[in-house]
């Protein structure tokens, strides 16, 4: 057993159980050996789309008739995450859940027709889909979004761009949020642009630090047109999809850098076992071990959070209530500081051995700092927290 495990799962039911082990086979028979080649060349194989659609990936809290699981568990959203931020490879996690932010805004507001002509699609891994709120202006603060859309007879045409789009390049649907009234998040709307819409363009976000193998993309809307139909929801009100959406979306995140940080741990152990200084194995030596301590002690402290915020979402879900969006914001921005300090740490216990190419802990530790920006960066995060606190 990885030194990284849980050492319990109060939570813990045989179908979870079931599913977290599939998940986990999942990732180390179709991710993790091909986890440098695939960064390296900055693609992978769209088969992986489809193995992990079957999987069930992309199926929670979708209904059976539109191709999802039927039901919603936060602990099966919370141990897929896990798995595959343990992979290594963040560009590989980021692509296929890209799809996983923008479902839910179709499942909410879209009309019957759409969500069964769109939905099975996506969740099988047959095609792609994204969320595109981000823009060159301005990320988190969608209030003051620039891309505007304005009806002419039976469309509506889109101007703008968005930028950082995780998964823009191949996706076949985009939830575009574009503004078609007056300022702040009232006058916002939200369209499912397809990629073959007219006056539709992506480029590729290239030069990336980290995510190599993700798709990332600037998005170009020049008069793009759109029919009347493609609106989702009512103007003003469909950012509250969004917003909600954004509650799993920080969950999942988390949940990788959990994943990421064991995958440090590990690997710094193992190294430390393996590698003799002065006369003895590295993980003999006091300081090696006390990092070795507060490492494990910090990813306990995020996998008992992780876990009780899961069972907290699981309850609002089945009383109605609100999600705990104070304690999932305070988790992101608690979670990338553990990865990072993680990454950091089995960095200095691998030396020259982790800043090589094709270590994981060298992938991982260019890797964590956008963790601390996407998805909300923890400054917002923290604003936020204090916010739903009521103060």
């Amino acid at each position: 057993m990885p030194v990284s495990d849980p050492v319990a799962r109060p939570f813990d039911t045989p179908e979870r159980q079931a599913f977290r082990e599939s998940v986990e086979r999942f990732v180390a028979r179709e991710i993790a050996p091909h986890a440098d080649v695939w960064d390296e060349a900055g693609d992978f194989p769209w088969e992986l789309h489809e193995k992990a659609g079957a999987l069930g990936l992309f199926g929670l809290g979708i209904p059976e008739e539109y191709g999802g699981a039927g039901f919603d568990d936060a602990f099966m959203r919370l141990d897929a995450g896990v798995a595959l931020g343990y992979a290594g490879v963040g560009g590989v996690n980021a692509s296929l859940g890209a799809r996983n932010i923008m479902t839910g805004p179709i499942l909410s507001l879209a009309s019957e027709d759409v969500k069964r002509a769109v939905l099975p699609e996506i969740v099988s891994g047959r095609v792609g889909g994204a969320l595109a709120m981000t823009e060159p202006s301005g990320g988190s603060d969608l209030a003051r979004m620039k891309t505007s859309a304005r009806r002419e007879g039976d469309d509506w045409l889109i101007d703008g761009e968005k930028t950082f789009i995780t998964g823009g390049i191949k996706a076949h649907w985009y939830v575009v949020g574009a503004r078609t009234g007056g300022e702040g998040f009232g006058g916002i709307s939200l369209f499912l642009v397809p990629r073959e819409a007219p006056g539709f363009a992506r480029t590729p976000l290239e030069r990336k630090m980290g995510w190599w193998c993700s798709d990332t993309a600037t998005l170009h809307f020049d008069a793009c047109r759109v029919p009347a139909s493609a609106q989702l929801g009512e103007e003003g009100l469909c950012l509250l999809a969004v917003m909600d959406n954004f509650n799993y979306e920080r969950l999942s995140l988390a949940a990788g850098c959990l994943g990421m940080a064991r995958r440090c741990l590990d690997d710094a152990v193992d190294w430390a076992r393996q590698r003799e200084t002065f006369g003895k194995p590295l993980i003999r030596h006091q300081v090696i071990r006390h990092k070795i301590a507060e490492m494990s002690a910090r990813i306990d402290a995020l996998d008992g959070y992780l876990q009780v915020l899961a069972a907290a979402i699981n309850a609002a879900r089945e009383t109605g209530g609100p999600l705990p969006a104070a304690g999932l914001a305070k988790v992101k921005f608690l979670a990338s500081g553990v990865a990072e300090h993680c990454a950091s740490e089995a960095m200095q216990v691998l030396g020259g051995a982790g800043y090589l190419r094709g270590c994981a802990v060298e992938r991982i530790y260019r890797e964590v700092k956008v963790m601390a920006i996407g998805g909300g960066s923890e400054e917002i995060m923290r604003d936020l927290a204090v916010r739903q606190m009521g103060l």
